[in-house]
């Protein structure tokens, strides 16, 4: 089997974070990068899901309530933790 080198950039701080998984699992990087080259070849992909998180209908909607409520000057609003408490009578 003929070998080839891969090169790629990375912040210092996550190459060190992941050195110390991989070491803690006994492995290196270069090991780690061919599990995950391997994966990828086996699910023809990457092998996890990538998406962006959509809010769903619900959240959208409490989202949209929170905008107005912060926006509307007839809704009560505290300057500290302690009048709220005492507007709930904590």
């Amino acid at each position: 089997m003929e070998y080839t080198n891969l090169n790629i950039r990375t912040s210092k701080e996550t190459k060190a974070a992941a050195e110390k998984i991989f070491d803690e699992l006994g492995i290196n990087t270069s090991t780690a990068f061919n599990i995950f080259l391997k994966a990828v070849i086996r699910e023809n992909g990457l092998p996890f899901d990538m998406r962006v998180e959509s809010p769903n209908a619900e959240t959208i909607a409490a989202i949209e309530e929170g905008r107005k409520i912060a926006h509307d000057p007839n809704v009560k609003g505290y300057t500290s933790i302690e009048e709220l408490r005492a507007a709930l009578g904590l």
